[in-house]
């Protein structure tokens, strides 16, 4: 099996709909995690402090052939073509442990998505 990771940043106020999309679609877990950064605006800030929106790091481990039809799921609800609400993008993954238990559910969607 070769698995992919997939990363969607996106604002809070977001973040549930996207994981609810996903597991909708097929995911079988995920990670998120608070994060802040900058792309092409300048940041805004108040007596030195960074007043920008913080937004989430949604991580999901999936099997690659389920990969399009989490990322398809995902642009049905994030507006990703307008600025600023939020990117998602795929990386590949060498080496997987831990996932005993979850390993039967994605040799099932790995072999229904073959057919």
């Amino acid at each position: 099996m070769k698995f992919k990771l997939i990363m969607v940043l996106v604002r809070p106020e977001k973040t549930d709909e996207a994981v609810s999309v996903m597991r909708k679609a097929g995911a079988t877990g995920d990670t998120i995690i608070r994060a802040r950064g900058s792309g092409m605006r300048e940041v805004k800030t108040f007596l030195g402090l960074n007043i920008e929106g913080q937004n989430e790091l949604i991580l999901v481990l999936s099997e690659e052939n389920t990969v399009s039809t989490l990322l398809d799921s995902l642009k049905k609800v994030i507006p990703f073509d307008e600025p600023g609400n939020g990117i998602a993008f795929v990386l590949p993954v060498d080496q997987v442990i831990g996932l005993d238990s979850q390993l039967q559910k994605l040799r099932d969607q790995a072999r229904d998505s073959y057919f």
